[in-house]
């Protein structure tokens, strides 16, 4: 089974999605033939799902507390410029749904902190349709990294990355994976039933892997599948020459929130995420200083 990109699925799919932090109209009805049958209730509803996350981080050897948040939300997208829509109703056929999540994740490494986040944007529908856009930034006290992947209409990704390091420096590169690795966060809160006979596959490794392990962007060979459970379920994703693995849980019902995520690389603890808390709001609305103590609800740390 391999993603198949058609701009034409794209434009059959234009609804009004969520409002979000450039726009604060109210959000219009989705006609539920046009919005994802399992996820239509949940994601239309004005109101973005934020999740917190205690993670383990290794990072220069040793073990480091660490939290993330995940933001994911419904927008309207440009098909052909893939940034965020100013005005949706007058897109056109250019409008597509994206889920969008936005990852931030923090911790401290001595004396100086990291802050990292990625974005994802992947077109809302069950077909199996490739992410448009995703984007990657590093930042500690030595400088800053920054990457973003681009669906071209070949259906290959254009990789550029803007580096402070010498050796990592300023790349622009293609690459024809079947996958993301990025990608599958989005995806599964969609339908992750795609997953399920997808078998191997060629995927290009998470960003943060290829920053924090220094090696050159490549396309890796690997094996997915799902273990279902009557509550929770599996993603197991295992490279096949490269010594890494991703597992990430999930509830097995709709929406298939995300309760954590485990990922080793060469047999040692990279990173591993607990959900400590989750909640529906509309945060962008959120953002004057009575609304602060909201961040409690959260368990915020950082």
């Amino acid at each position: 089974m391999k993603f198949v990109f058609s701009y034409t699925l794209f434009f059959l799919f234009s609804v009004s999605t969520l409002q979000n932090c450039m726009n604060s109209t109210p959000t219009p009805t989705v006609p539920a033939s046009l919005a994802p049958v399992s996820n239509s209730n949940y994601w239309y509803q004005g109101k973005a799902e934020i999740s917190t996350f205690d993670v383990i981080q290794s990072r220069y050897g040793e073990n480091r507390v660490a939290e993330q948040v995940n933001v994911f939300v419904t927008e309207d997208f440009s098909a052909k410029k893939q940034v965020k829509l100013d005005d949706a109703a007058a897109a056109g056929a250019d409008r597509v749904p994206v889920l969008k999540l936005n990852a931030i994740r923090r911790f401290k490494t001595g004396i100086y902190d990291y802050s990292l986040m990625f974005s994802v944007f992947s077109p809302n529908q069950q077909a199996l349709s490739h992410t448009l856009k995703t984007a990657w930034t590093v930042q500690d006290w030595c400088g800053q990294v920054f990457a973003q992947t681009n669906l071209e209409p070949d259906g290959s990704y254009r990789l550029r990355q803007f580096s402070y390091f010498e050796t990592e420096g300023d790349t622009d590169q293609s690459f024809k994976p079947e996958l993301l690795e990025d990608e599958i966060w989005t995806a599964l809160r969609i339908d992750p039933s795609r997953f399920s006979k997808l078998g191997a596959v060629t995927v290009l490794p998470s960003t943060l892997y290829f920053r924090f392990q220094h090696k050159p962007f490549k396309v890796e060979k690997a094996q997915i599948s799902i273990e279902n459970g009557e509550k929770e379920s599996v993603l197991h994703l295992a490279y096949t020459d490269i010594p890494r693995k991703l597992d990430i849980r999930f509830e097995t019902a709709a929406p298939y929130r995300i309760l954590g995520w485990e990922e080793a690389d060469g047999g040692k603890l990279s990173s591993k995420g607990v959900l400590k808390k989750s909640i529906l709001s509309d945060y962008w609305a959120r953002h004057d200083n009575a609304s602060a103590p909201l961040r409690d609800s959260l368990s915020l740390k950082f």
